[in-house]
């Protein structure tokens, strides 16, 4: 490194800051839903509630996680009596997932929660800065 070379400040770079973001909001989250629900559980459960059954990768590829992943969420899911799972009558190697009463109940209670949750992880922004912000994290993604 020569003298010119300006330092790394690592708490100033693009990356450090998004992981720090990310963490508040994962912990505002944890904090809202007291535990009771995951961020990809509940991803899984809205999907659904507003989507209708589908099947265990189309579900996967709309909440973008991977299918290890999705399995394991939907297999939590469907031990906590929120999702049921069957086969598609048409393609009996497809799995179809669709919610339960008691998904149901727990998704729209939890999209309460989560819209809470939002709005105070960006609360330090004003509306017009809410509006820019998710904006561009869009362009990011």
């Amino acid at each position: 490194m020569t003298d010119s070379t300006p330092p790394y400040n690592v708490p100033e770079q693009f990356g450090f800051i998004l992981r720090q973001v990310s963490q508040r909001y994962a912990a505002i989250f944890a904090a809202a839903m007291q535990d009771d629900i995951t961020g990809p559980q509940f991803s899984a459960i809205a999907t659904l509630l507003f989507n209708g059954p589908c099947s265990q990768n189309q579900l996967g590829r709309m909440v973008a996680t991977d299918a290890p992943t999705i399995k394991g969420v939907v297999d939590r899911l469907h031990k906590r009596g929120l999702v049921r799972t069957g086969t598609d009558p048409t393609d009996g190697r497809m799995v179809i997932i669709s919610l339960t009463p008691e998904g149901e109940a727990k998704a729209r209670a939890s999209i309460e929660a989560v819209r809470h949750v939002g709005d105070t992880a960006l609360a330090p922004l004003s509306e017009a800065e809410r509006a820019v912000f998710i904006a561009m994290l869009r362009r990011l993604r």
